[in-house]
């Protein structure tokens, strides 16, 4: 009988959970794009643990005769020292799991270090934020932090491709014996590439569902250091926000700002060299809470993405709340998925100073909010 998965919950009842297969491939994929965080970067890199970056499913990969694609990696991710990720999922019970789906990765490399320039990915990855409907600067400046400048990340990405430096990862529900000890081996003698498999077993009872990866063929590599940049700060900002857009929207950004520091938030200035972004940042019993983001392009982010995993709104509830009071700004029209993400919408739909009032209240309603841990009205 297969060992189970016991939970508690808070009343004190053990729900048993049973391990399942996945419905469908395609299912195993979704998870993975919404929740980057199941390929267990704790485990890829103990000393530093990785983060994940979705650059797109089905990355399209020609072989040099057909440039339009010959083949479709699952996932491209990279990781914080923009090393490509290239991700091929199987489920234990495809019989190419066992010895295919290795020479399937070994030419999806081979292949991306030639015909994978860095514009393409790039490319992809903005095609990626659109239809998120999120700002491709902010999510790599919210993924890379404030100390990282977006260029010099992107640079690292051709570095890497060219030194061959990638990571191979089959990810199954289920990683079969002989299969291991073949990743295993190939994960000792590549370098600088890493050949790794992740199984995540699946376990649902009482309408719940636990999934639970383990990393297989871990082997740490040296990583180059990151450059740092030019960091932006109150006069670069509005003198490139003036140039790109105006006094009007530089008197928006202004107004914000300085409310945000009168209500006692510290602002966050952000690298790069063509783009510049400001975080005001509200700090409260050890989290951090990141509301907005303002960037000289002329947009405010909303980082739902951030505060999902701070309480309260780690509740789905407590988000969709805010986003409707954003909603109600006139020209604001953002959808309920965006909860999970990092959507914008333009800093001139604040240029009134009844949508300024309406976003500045509405962002006072989520400072209290998180102090009080609780929901609260407007």
């Amino acid at each position: 009988m297969a060992t189970g998965v016991f939970l508690i919950r808070d009343n004190g009842e053990l729900v048993e959970m049973t391990e399942e297969p996945y419905d469908s491939e395609d299912r195993l994929q979704e998870f993975l794009a919404k929740y980057p965080n199941l390929l267990a970067g704790d485990q890829v890199g103990s000393e530093q643990p990785r983060r994940w970056l979705l650059i797109t499913r089905e990355m399209s990969l020609p072989d040099g005769d057909s440039f339009g694609g010959r083949w479709s990696v699952d996932h491209l991710f990279l990781d914080q020292d923009g090393i490509p990720t290239l991700i091929e999922v199987k489920r234990s019970s495809d019989t190419r799991i066992r010895r295919e789906v290795i020479g399937q990765l070994l030419e999806y490399a081979a292949n991306a270090v030639v015909y994978w320039p860095l514009e393409k990915i790039r490319n992809q990855f903005e095609v990626t934020c659109k239809q998120d409907k999120s700002e491709s600067q902010l999510v790599l400046t919210e993924f890379l932090g404030p100390e990282r400048d977006t260029d010099s990340f992107w640079q690292q990405v051709k570095t890497n491709l060219q030194a061959g430096r990638l990571r191979l990862i089959i990810v199954a529900d289920e990683i079969p014996r002989e299969l291991r000890r073949i990743v295993e081996f190939l994960n000792e003698q590549m370098d600088p590439a890493d050949f790794l498999a992740i199984e995540i077993k699946q376990y649902v009872g009482a309408k719940l569902r636990t999934l639970v990866p383990r990393v297989i063929g871990i082997a740490e590599k040296k990583r180059p250091p990151v450059r740092e940049q030019r960091l932006w700060d109150k006069v670069s900002f509005f003198d490139e926000l003036r140039k790109n857009h105006g006094d009007k929207i530089c008197q928006v950004a202004r107004d914000v700002l300085d409310w945000s520091e009168e209500h006692n938030l510290s602002l966050w200035w952000g690298k790069g060299k063509q783009t510049g972004y400001v975080i005001p940042v509200f700090k409260h019993e050890g989290e951090e809470f990141r509301f907005l983001s303002l960037t000289t392009g002329g947009h405010v982010q909303i980082p739902f993405g951030q505060i999902s995993s701070r309480p309260p709104f780690d509740e789905e509830g407590n988000r969709m709340e805010l986003l409707a009071q954003l909603n109600t700004i006139s020209g604001v029209q953002l959808m309920s998925d965006a909860i999970h993400k990092y959507p914008t919408f333009g800093m001139d739909l604040l240029a009134t100073e009844e949508a300024l009032d309406r976003f500045l209240s509405t962002i006072d309603w989520a400072i209290e909010t998180a102090k009080a841990g609780t929901r609260n009205k407007v």
